[in-house]
């Protein structure tokens, strides 16, 4: 999956990147090795691998060691929610963003 000049145009244009005429195709060289490498990474075949948790894993037998679940706060949200300017139900009432 090659990139093209305009592909990187897009990618800078959504993530708020000003690519200069000088950067743009060091940009699209760059995000092409990327692709290339996880292409190449793709086409391993991890059937019946078991995933990590932790690179310790893969050498010696390793326990997670979990806490307890246990609530060690007391619930704030009355004085949490007294300055913003709309709650409902327990909820914060944002203005509509999107149409």
């Amino acid at each position: 999956m090659a990139l093209t000049p305009q592909d990187t145009s897009r990618i800078a244009q959504l993530a708020r990147l000003e690519l200069s005429p000088a950067e743009a195709p060091e940009m699209l060289a760059s995000l092409n090795d990327f692709f290339r490498v996880v292409e190449q990474m793709s086409a391993v075949d991890t059937a019946g691998v078991e995933p990590l948790y932790t690179p310790l894993s893969a050498i010696q037998a390793v326990t997670l060691r979990l806490r307890d679940d246990v609530v060690t706060e007391r619930n704030q949200r009355e004085a949490n929610q007294r300055s913003a300017p709309s709650v409902e139900d327990g909820l914060f009432l944002v203005p509509k963003v999107l149409e």
